[in-house]
Formats: C-alpha cells, structure tokens, sequence
C-alpha cells in the first residue's frame, strides 16, 4: 500500500496560486478544516492563514510544536534541509523546466524544435537497425 500523506503541523507545502504561487512553507498550525497557519521563513512566505486548497502537500515534514516562533521554524528548515531536498524532486526540476522554456524566444523555440527534429530520426533509424538484426536473428 502506497504511503499516504497528510496535514500535519510541521508538514512542508508546495503554494498552488495566489500571492505566494511557487514558494515552500509549513504549516505552523491547524486553524479549521478548511484553513491552516503557515510560515516559510526561508523560502520568503509571511506567517498567515491560508486555505488547503491553496496547497500542495509534500513529502517533507519538520518537528516543532504547534504555533511555534518563525525563529524555530527556520531553524527545523535549515536543520532538515528542505530547499535542497526540494530541489532534487522531479516536481521542482520539471517546474524548473517549465520556467526556462516560457522565457525562451520564438527564435530559441525554433532551434528547440529542429534539435528535437534531428534526435527523433536518429533514435527511429536506431530503433530501425535494432528490429531488423532482431527479425533477421528470430529467422535463423
């Protein structure tokens, strides 16, 4: 059974939309069902209140109790090193990706595309000689 996670205090959040769009943050405490209490001391994120909707949860938890100061929160970041396990997730690195490719100009997007072109042909006559020494060999 796949690992499950929840809404926890101390449980790092990816922000969705709004203000705060792109950005970690923690959650510092539990306000209702709809709302919760979140700080991200390190990734720029103001102590406030913000919907689950908003949120993305993560793998990534920190210890601290509930409502704790920012200064102990950012010293639970720092001790667990959130940004640079964040960094290494498949997630972060195709928004890395998806950032670099908006800001490319139509010319760069030419060159994309005839780049992705000339490996397409490469891999399908590859893929090409590879069935055919398969067949020939089934043959015999």
């Amino acid at each position: 059974m796949p690992f499950k996670k929840f809404i926890e205090i101390g449980r790092v959040v990816y922000v969705n939309y709004g203000p705060e769009k792109g950005k970690l943050c923690a959650i510092v405490d539990i306000i209702d069902q709809n709302r919760a209490l979140v700080d991200g001391p390190c990734s720029g994120v103001k102590r406030q209140e913000m919907a689950f909707k908003a949120m993305e949860i993560t793998d990534f938890a920190l210890k601290f109790c509930p409502s704790a100061p920012a200064r102990v929160v950012k010293a639970a970041w720092e001790k667990s090193d959130v940004s640079k396990q964040w960094a290494e997730t498949a997630f972060a690195k195709k928004m890395d990706r998806n950032a670099k490719r908006a800001q490319l100009s139509d010319f760069d997007r030419y060159k994309l595309m005839v780049l992705k072109r000339k490996t397409n042909k490469m891999i399908r006559i590859e893929m090409g000689r590879l069935r055919n020494a398969a067949r020939k060999a089934a043959k015999k």
